[in-house]
């Protein structure tokens, strides 16, 4: 017994270890590189003018400036205005290197609209460039810095469309057309004449370029943020991603398609090319190394080669996603545009399988109740009833090991200097009562994937973004707001302000009402599973509720609704099968101290 013991206190020991382990790894550690990273950023935006931005596009660069209005001035500009974007487009290179997602907030309660692209000159500038390449055409082919002339329209809508011209003074004539729709594709139909005498060989590009790492990106592990595209042939597809610290470490990564898309993804935005899906195109995502800058990435597409006799004209049309990951725009333009796999632009995940299905139910469930915090309860209910037989078994297993308590008393006394006997004597009582003692485990193991699954499902799509729910939950894709040291709100107190340890209070021992929620519901519910027999076994599991509530307490508030209610139902499952059984139960006991009459 003694060497019992000793092994259980080791194992509470281990477990108790790894325990802070993972809430160090996967709560502390991001919590302190987040702000390492905002720090950063505001020191980087501070030196305003010590930093040269030396890049393939402009190799002497200007120094980078925080004033918009300053960079945007360098050239001529055709603004750009949708039911869902504003911005403009430079005459400079034609980039389109200033744009607005007009639907989408920054921060939540703030007017600002979410930035996608950035000019040249500012730090983290992001923009896409379309041309031709020809490094043998006499007079040379419209580059990043050619200043192109606005020859029809005037602002770019998506019933607008604007028409640039650029001459090289040596026969060739170059035409653009841009044309938005009304939601987030951008269509470039280049054209060029050949009035020359002498034949040209030409091919077009497109590049979506951005010049060094975003501040906050990496900040989630389980987001991807990077580079992505799919490659191959019709019927032969596939996926790839890196993540900007692999794709720094792997400069040049080519890809020979028929079609397919690339570009540049964030966590809920993306900007990406979308070639004619016909067309055999050269595809490399590219990291160049910027001296006394930052590195500029780049996702690149050129397309086939071609020959331009005196007197031809050759016309390219290609496509710019600038963007939200949407599901149902993805959808509709992967179906519009012949696509191959464009709704993988979000990152489902190792999991898709679940993700996507969840997400699925979510969704129309939102349709038909317009609150996404009441799709994740219905959803919670769903996976009860998928689970309901098998955690009925699982739970009629407890209900009986819960009465067999005194039996097992029994044998414990018995044999309690032979635990090798005891666990003999235990295992037949199972087995003449027909039960299975780790059935209750199944349910709670089988949760697991759909917990992490909806924890994917809350990270990466735009729909849970700003989605309210119980009135003090105004993000279900973020932390629960309250915490417990101004009583969930009740006192107009913010602890952050509280000096040296305010960033404690709201950081890792910020427990706001839904982690109490989650931590009541899983006292209870472990309260109502069998007692371990073991002293030192049964100390870790009442322990266990108050540590899972300060792990729980970051992660996003849809997931702790979603578990603080799966809680509550499998207790009241849990309670009628108890009842079935005439087991002893915690809420019975509870109740019968108010029907007790006062002496």
């Amino acid at each position: 017994m003694k060497n019992e013991n000793s092994r259980n206190t080791i194992l509470f020991i281990v477990c108790s270890a790894l325990i802070l382990g993972v809430y160090w790894f996967a709560v502390l550690r991001p919590q302190a590189e987040r702000r390492a990273v905002q720090q950063q950023a505001q020191a980087e935006q501070s030196q305003t003018a010590e930093n040269a931005a030396r890049t393939a596009l402009s190799p002497q660069g200007p120094v980078f400036v925080t004033d918009r209005r300053q960079a945007l001035s360098t050239a001529a500009r055709v603004p750009i205005q949708s039911g869902t974007l504003k911005g403009s487009l430079s005459l400079q290179g034609g980039r389109i290197d200033d744009l607005f997602l007009t639907d989408y907030k920054e921060v939540q309660d703030k007017p600002e609209p979410v930035e996608l692209f950035r000019p040249q000159g500012m730090q983290n500038a992001y923009f896409a460039q379309f041309g031709w390449t020809g490094p043998n055409v006499a007079g040379g082919v419209p580059g990043p810095n050619t200043l192109w002339r606005l020859t029809a329209g005037s602002t770019l809508t998506p019933t607008s469309p604007v028409t640039l011209t650029w001459d090289n003074g040596q026969g060739l004539r170059f035409t653009r057309v841009v044309s938005v729709d009304d939601r987030y594709v951008f269509s470039i139909k280049d054209t060029v004449q050949n009035l020359g005498t002498q034949a040209i060989t030409i091919a077009p590009y497109g590049s979506v370029q951005r010049q060094g790492v975003p501040p906050l990106a990496g900040s989630s592990h389980i987001v991807h943020e990077g580079a992505i595209g799919t490659f191959g042939k019709p019927g032969d597809y596939r996926t790839e991603q890196k993540k900007y610290k692999d794709w720094l470490k792997e400069p040049r990564i080519e890809n020979a398609s028929t079609g397919g898309w690339l570009g540049i993804t964030d966590k809920y935005w993306l900007a990406a090319l979308l070639p004619q899906q016909d067309e055999a195109v050269e595809t490399e995502f590219r990291v160049r190394e910027v001296p006394g800058g930052q590195p500029q990435l780049e996702a690149n597409i050129l397309g086939a080669t071609r020959t331009l006799q005196p007197g031809a004209t050759a016309t390219e049309t290609q496509r710019l996603f600038a963007g939200v990951k949407r599901a149902e725009v993805l959808k509709t333009y992967e179906a519009q545009l012949n696509l191959p796999r464009f709704v993988y632009a979000i990152d489902w995940g190792m999991f898709w399988f679940l993700t996507r299905p969840i997400f699925w139910i979510l969704e129309n469930v939102y349709g038909l109740v317009g609150s996404f915090g009441v799709a994740i309860l219905a959803l919670t209910v769903i996976v009860k009833l998928v689970m309901f037989p098998l955690a009925n078994n699982a739970y009629a297993s407890m209900s009986k090991m819960r009465n067999l308590q005194p039996k097992m008393e029994e044998i414990k006394k018995k044999f309690k200097d032979d635990p090798q006997k005891q666990q003999q004597e235990t295992m037949a009582l199972y087995q003449k009562e027909k039960i299975n003692p780790v059935a209750g485990c199944l349910p709670l193991l089988l949760q697991i994937p759909v917990f992490y699954a909806l924890y994917k499902v809350l990270t990466v799509t735009i729909e849970m973004r700003h989605q309210p729910f119980l009135g003090f939950i105004h993000d279900l894709s973020a932390r629960d707001p309250s915490v417990v040291w101004n009583l969930f709100g009740l006192i107009p107190w913010d602890p952050a302000t509280l000096p040296l340890l305010g960033g404690l209070l709201v950081g890792p021992l910020g427990i706001g009402l839904l982690a109490v929620a989650y931590g009541l519901t899983m006292w209870l519910q472990t309260a109502m599973n069998p007692p371990a027999a073991d002293p030192v076994q049964r100390q870790i599991f009442q322990f266990m509720p108050l540590v899972f509530t300060f792990i729980m307490a970051p992660f996003a508030a849809g997931l702790l609704v979603y578990w603080a209610w799966s809680n509550i139902l499998t207790i009241l499952q849990q309670y009628v099968i108890m009842h079935r059984y005439k087991a002893e139960n915690p809420i019975d006991d509870f109740i019968a101290r108010f029907k007790k009459k006062p002496a």
